[in-house]
């Protein structure tokens, strides 16, 4: 029973705000956010403030590094994953709130390299040439876009020659960074964080990899879980869509 009460509290919350600014303390709530939403929702952020008379802090980083730091008692409100797994196991462990458990995005994988840099990369085969001496991917052992990214240099039959030349973003983010500074020749990154000035970027094949099915899911010990799963549900509704889409997400209903 109580999933249709907490949707129609975190409902509530959407259509009517938070009330009268000043005659209550103003609610929070606290968002660990995988490091690809970081563009998206920097937007999103501002929007659902204005729409719920919330303040919405927004932690970015790796997911799983997220859901350790969750596990441990991390203070979190909802968890917005890149891989849908790490939610999973959360909900199991009694972590997450099963009943909020929503997919919001699927991502895609880019292959990147700094505007400055020269001919623009045709392929993760291009990563085999000379001039090619350091490749950024985040690391695979807890993001889940240095797994995709290891997947597809593997399937590719680029894995052995290139993983001498990789260095370790600490998440997708961090990734990113090495490539705009000029700190490495090229890299795989998300899509949603490749458009920026200082970037060039090709799309990856999907097949080349799993399917980077993303996932939220409300904190179990959170306060306010009626605001968490409002914010949920904003990134999932009518504001949230077009922009999770203008990043280069696909949404549910068309994957």
């Amino acid at each position: 029973m109580r999933r249709p009460r907490l949707a129609s509290f975190a409902l509530a919350w959407l259509a009517l705000g938070a009330g009268p600014a000043g005659a209550v303390p103003v609610p929070s709530v606290t968002v660990f956010a995988a490091a690809d939403l970081a563009f998206a929702f920097k937007e999103l952020a501002p929007r659902f403030e204005k729409a719920t008379g919330a303040r919405v802090t927004l932690v970015f980083g790796s997911t799983g590094n997220f859901a350790h730091q969750i596990r441990q008692g991390g203070p979190a409100d909802v968890f917005f994953a890149a891989d849908q797994s790490f939610v999973d196991a959360l909900v199991a462990e009694r972590v997450l709130l099963g009943e909020t458990r929503t997919l919001y995005a699927r991502g895609r994988i880019v292959l990147a390299t700094a505007t400055a840099f020269g001919p623009k990369l045709t392929g993760l085969r291009s990563l085999l040439a000379a001039r090619i001496r350091h490749v950024a991917i985040a690391n695979p052992a807890h993001a889940p876009y240095g797994r995709a990214a290891e997947e597809a240099l593997r399937k590719s039959g680029v894995w052995e020659a290139v993983r001498p030349k990789l260095v370790y973003g600490e998440n997708i983010r961090h990734t990113l960074q090495f490539i705009q500074t000029g700190a490495v020749d090229a890299g795989i990154i998300a899509l949603s964080i490749a458009s920026v000035p200082e970037v060039e970027w090709i799309l990856i094949d999907a097949s080349l990899h799993a399917p980077l099915d993303q996932a939220a899911a409300v904190v179990h010990r959170s306060p306010r879980p009626e605001l968490a799963l409002a914010f949920i549900q904003f990134v999932n509704g009518p504001e949230g869509r077009p922009i999770m889409k203008r990043h280069g997400f696909l949404l549910p209903g068309e994957f």
